[in-house]
């Protein structure tokens, strides 16, 4: 139980409950088909805050998608609390902890519903989080929230301590976060891409690559690599962690093996998401050098999420980047033709890839703030 400030104005004391949220009932199968009520109550909250915001579900996890993510793994630990004043559902905040590498980090997220913000329950939501986190030991938080285009046009920004890009002071979340104790160390834009792009356009960024990439074979698949190909894909997994700009982000890399590959994969199928993976191999060698994952969910049938895209220190320069997109992007549209658009993030200060992404039609569509607050 906590109880939080409340505006003088409201005149009353609201007594906040918050508790643990079981993902299924005991003894369930597993599934979607078989949660709790408070946690369809968190994911129908979650759901009606991405809709105020953005007007669509692009960028929320479907049920079943949820259902998987919150059970954890043997990578991840993840909690998740419902508060509610009376019986009346304002808020959730979660918890998670990583577990093989970066465990002295944690994450941390609070929503509160908008008819009961302003009144402290958010601050009582967040202290409540961050001591669970302490209580493990841990003693780096971090946090992220995204603004549409239209927030952060024209407006005030606080920067990123990265020097790249920034977000609008007068947003709620902002003051929140600042007000916390909490330092925005980078930013991300999101970027949509309208399809089906242009077949000449892929052509002609497809015969730009000609030259440089001529050393290199394109190969894919879906959903599942293939099982000669998996200790490879494992280490280029495991970069991805180590050369990806994260500014001043306390985090470590993360180690990745074939096992963990198949987790991944699997999780990613229970959960009813299809992927597809393009990977280029340096002829000379046979090695994996690069490779870009696109996500589809038949729950949210018009958008395709753009993961990972990696080109290894070495082999940059060759326009491989575009020649994995370009392919990945044709394997999409085959396998997914119901899909509207594409949306992917990259850091501000990530500008070859943001390059890429403007020469393929994408478009700003808003930004992610990467939070974190180190206790101690």
């Amino acid at each position: 139980m906590a109880k939080p400030d409340v505006e003088p104005s409201l005149g009353e004391t609201l007594a906040l409950a918050i508790t643990p949220v079981d993902v299924s009932p005991p003894g369930s199968k597993t599934g979607a088909g078989q949660v709790t009520t408070q946690f369809k109550e968190c994911h129908t909250l979650r759901e009606e805050h991405e809709l105020a915001v953005w007007g669509n579900l692009d960028r929320c996890d479907t049920l079943q998608e949820a259902v998987e993510y919150w059970r954890g793994n043997e990578y991840e630990e993840r909690h998740l609390y419902l508060a509610k004043v009376g019986p009346v559902t304002v808020g959730t905040c979660s918890v998670t902890f990583p577990l093989r590498e970066n465990t002295h980090t944690a994450g941390i997220q609070v929503l509160i519903a908008p008819a009961y913000r302003r009144r402290g329950l958010g601050r009582a939501l967040l202290e409540y989080a961050e001591a669970v986190a302490r209580g493990r030991g841990r003693t780096s938080l971090d946090a992220y929230h995204e603004v549409p285009l239209q927030a952060a046009d024209g407006a005030a920004l606080l920067p990123a301590k990265s020097g790249a890009g920034g977000l609008p002071l007068d947003e709620p979340a902002v003051a929140f976060a600042v007000a916390a104790g909490y330092e925005l160390e980078q930013v991300e834009r999101s970027s949509r891409l309208a399809l089906p792009v242009p077949p000449e356009l892929l052509d002609r960024l497809e015969a730009d690559t000609a030259a440089r990439a001529a050393d290199y074979a394109i190969t894919g698949w879906d959903d599942s690599c293939p099982e000669d190909l998996v200790h490879a894909y494992a280490r280029l997994k495991a970069t991805m962690t180590t050369d990806v700009p994260i500014a001043g982000m306390n985090w470590d890399g993360e180690e990745w093996d074939a096992a963990r590959v198949r987790e991944e994969e699997n999780t990613l199928i229970r959960s009813g998401v299809q992927s597809a993976v393009t990977a280029a191999r340096h002829t000379d060698t046979g090695q994996l050098v690069a490779y870009t994952v696109l996500n589809w969910r038949a729950g949210v049938p018009d958008s395709i999420v753009q993961q990972d895209t990696l080109v290894t220190s070495e082999h940059r320069g060759r326009r491989l980047g575009m020649r994995i997109k370009v392919a990945n992007l044709r394997r999409a549209q085959a396998r997914w033709p119901s899909a509207k658009s594409v949306l992917t993030w990259n850091a501000d200060e990530n500008q070859h890839m943001l390059a890429i992404n403007i020469a393929l039609g994408f478009k700003p569509a808003g930004y992610e703030g990467e939070w974190q607050k180190r206790l101690g």
